[in-house]
């Protein structure tokens, strides 16, 4: 009987050891991997809010002459999601009153 309970008390030991191990091992793994979440959210942040920028700046270096051409690459660009409905319509109307 002796030998029966030393066996119990040490597998009750052993599972509880591997049980606070490997709950250690998860939270570490866990805060890890949103670190990693958070810093990947951050980059395409980051690239969203470059992305405008970038890509409107060359509009404005090759106006078209013809209001019409000119109303329809904002048009164009507000479908592509580079300009805001605010952006589009203070265009239009500069374009309209010029």
């Amino acid at each position: 009987m002796p030998g029966l309970l030393r066996g119990l008390a040490r597998t009750a030991a052993v599972a509880g050891t591997a049980s606070a191990v490997s709950g250690r091992v998860r939270h570490r793994q866990d805060a890890k991997f949103a670190r990693k979440d958070e810093e990947a959210a951050a980059e395409q942040d980051q690239a969203y809010a470059e992305q405008p920028a970038q890509a409107a700046s060359p509009a404005p270096a090759a106006p078209a002459t013809d209001p019409l051409d000119r109303l329809k690459t904002l048009g164009e660009l507000k479908a592509q999601g580079v300009l805001t409905e605010a952006e589009f319509e203070a265009q239009k109307a500069k374009i309209l009153a010029g």
